[in-house]
Formats: structure tokens, sequence, C-alpha cells
């Protein structure tokens, strides 16, 4: 039976991670991520987990020892936020590419410099090309039920992937959400025992990692690795229906809301996207027809998927949490305009740029969002393709 409680994000990322009770965790602090792994280190202390924590001098330090730790055949996880992700950089390519199953919640928060402790997507969007499975949750209740699937999806023996479950930092990180936790043990059973795969301490099969590649067969090695990331949509969603039938919760690749018969819509990721669906259904009432569509994995990017569920509105705005600087338009856009690019018939797209630095995203920005998809629609005149919205005159 589900315990209803009223908790923050980070608590209750920190006890979906004492539920599954990995072997170690090897970590560092930083705002906003800082609760969570404050939380996790009293379980530990307690005697609520078996799981070795690990103090470590540096996010770098951090992501390096739980490499070592995955790779002797633990089940490992970590935490980070911000320049911490950054800092992780160098190491995040080695955990993808030696296909370490290791969980990260990164607690989404804008990158210095100016120094800015507050949400944005910057952070895990810099690293959205490492090899990284990356889960996004609109709240506390989708970050506790990601960091279980993530645990199921990244170990699969087909996969064996790392994973991100981002939240956004504060804005989830910090509030206090009514959630339902699952009982510990449907927890465990859900997630499973862990299974090594070549554990360095196996010393009867030994093995070797990180192995020197030249020109004879990287491309070989990377193209096996496109063909390992090929398949995680599919587990992704054998994940999600496991995880329905314990949990009555559902989930997919993305999340369409009043998308089906729409003309006009948005597409945003995470906290924002529940402010936008208030804003859908205003829509609605006044008989224009609005729709809304969250990713939920974003890396792997579902581009079929996506591009079938949008290829019939008629003009469509990606709303975007971080800039891709010099690229022309912000990193969600150019995905969905892949996505829509085989499309002979598609929708008109643009794009704004939104709640850099944990400016607020209010109800009134979605509003004039979408009173400008209508004017698209109907006229099919476009006044920008891409701007900065929320702005100071």
């Amino acid at each position: 039976m589900a315990q209803v409680v009223a908790v923050t994000g980070n608590e209750a990322v920190a006890n979906a991670l004492r539920q599954v009770n990995p072997d170690v965790c090897a970590v560092y602090p930083i705002t906003p991520q800082t609760e969570m792994m404050q939380r996790f280190a009293n379980f530990v202390s307690n005697g609520n987990v078996k799981t070795e924590l690990i103090l470590v001098e540096s996010e770098h330090s951090s992501m390096s020892a739980c490499v070592g730790a995955s790779a002797a055949g633990g089940r490992v996880v970590t935490a980070t936020s911000s320049q911490g992700l950054a800092l992780m950089y160098e190491i995040l390519y080695i955990a993808s590419g030696t296909r370490l199953p290791i969980i990260m919640p990164v607690v989404n928060r804008a990158l210095s410099a100016p120094l800015n402790i507050h949400g944005d997507h910057s952070d895990a969007m810099g690293a959205r090309d490492t090899g990284w499975i990356q889960l996004w949750s609109e709240n506390a209740q989708e970050a506790y039920d990601n960091t279980i699937q993530a645990f199921r999806i990244a170990e699969h023996m087909d996969i064996r992937l790392p994973a991100m479950v981002c939240l956004d930092g504060f804005i989830i990180s910090h509030s206090i959400e009514r959630i339902e936790y699952l009982e510990d043990e449907e927890v465990k059973k859900f997630v499973g025992e862990f299974k090594p795969l070549n554990p360095l301490l196996d010393i009867g099969h030994p093995v070797s990692y990180g192995p020197l590649i030249l020109t004879d067969y990287y491309m070989e090695y990377r193209k096996a690795q496109d063909e390992i990331a090929s398949k995680v949509s599919g587990i992704v969603l054998k994940v999600a229906a496991d995880f329905e039938k314990m949990s009555g919760r559902k989930y997919g690749l993305f999340e369409t809301y009043r998308l089906d018969d729409a003309e006009i819509g948005l597409i945003i990721l995470n906290s924002a996207a529940g402010t936008s669906k208030d804003v859908v259904d205003e829509f609605r009432d006044r008989g224009i027809k609005a729709g809304l569509l969250k990713p939920r994995l974003y890396r792997p990017f579902p581009f079929m998927e996506t591009g079938e569920a949008l290829k019939h509105l008629k003009a469509v705005c990606v709303l975007d949490r971080a800039d891709a600087f010099g690229g022309s338009y912000g990193p969600v856009f150019l995905d969905i305009a892949t996505s829509l690019y085989p499309y002979k018939e598609k929708p008109v797209l643009i794009n704004k740029i939104y709640g850099l630095g944990g400016r607020d995203y209010l109800p009134e920005h979605a509003e004039l969002v979408l009173s400008e998809l209508a004017g698209i629609a109907k006229t099919g005149s476009v006044r920008s393709y891409k701007e900065y919205i929320g702005v100071r005159e």
C-alpha cells in the first residue's frame, strides 16, 4: 500500500535511493543537490542502508570513484548539479564508453559565470551527448518514480549504460509536494538483485577496462555503442509498463497533453510543463485547440516517436531553459526540428528561451506563446523564429 507524504524533491529521490540500497555512493556536495545526499548520508549513518558512502574531494573524483566501483561489480550511485556535472565531463564519457550502469540524479542548475545557484537546464544539456541516458521529471513524484525505473533501465543486460535523472533545482528539489511512496519491498522486488557484468573483482575470470583502441577498431566500438543506445527506448517502455502495474502511474517516452486533436502545441521540459498545462486548458475553454508535449526520455532522443506525435500540428513552440550559444536555436528545439525533418507536411516551428538562472516562468508567458502560435496557425506569418521571453526591458 502506498504511503502518502509531503516531502521535497530531494528527499523523495534520497528515499528512492534508500529503498534500492546501492552498494557504493561517491559524492561531493553542491547546491541545490546537497540536501539530497545529506539525507542519504543520514540513511547510511543510521544503518538504514548498507551503502559504502565515499566522501571525495571533487565531482571529478566522485565520478572516478563511481567508475571504479561499478567496474568492480557494484551497484553505484552519485548526484550532482551545475559546475559539478561540468567537472565530471571527462569521466562521463568513460562511464558510458565502458557501459557502467551508474545512476546519477542531476538537480538542474545554471552554469557559471556569472555565479547562479538557481535552476535552468544548461548543465544537463551540456552533457546530453556524453552517452548517458537522461530521464527528465516534472515534479517530485516523477523524480522519485524515474529514479526507481532508472536502475531497471540502466542495468538491463541489453543496455548497461549510465543514467541521469534530471529535476529542476529549487523548484522541485526544495519545494514540498504530496507524493506517494511505494513500499520498500515493492521497490526491492521491482529493481531486483544487481547482476554484475564482467566485474574486475571476479578474479576467476580476469578482465581489463579502458584498453587503447586506435584507428583499427575505434569506429566499430562507437558504432556498437550507438546500436546499444538505439535499444534504450524499447527497454524504457517495458520498464514503464511493469512500473504501471505496480504503482498505477503511467509513463512513456514523453507525455502528451491534449495533443491528439491539437492545432498548436508547446514542447517543454520538467516543472514548467505543469504551469503550461493549466494555460493549455484555458485556451481549450476559448475554443483554441492547444496541446503540449513534455519529453521524458531526452537521451537517447526518440526522434521517430516524437515526430509522429507532432507532425499533424500547424504551429509548435519549443521552449528551452538553456541556449546553445552559436548554435542558432536552443538544444531541445534542434532535436525537435530533426524529428520533424523527414515529413513533407509539418508544423511551423519557433523557439523561445526562458527561465535562465531560475527566472520565473509564469502562466502569462505560456499565454503569450500560445497566442502567438494561434496567429501563426491562422496566417502563416512568423514574427520571430527565436527570442528570449521574460527578459527585463
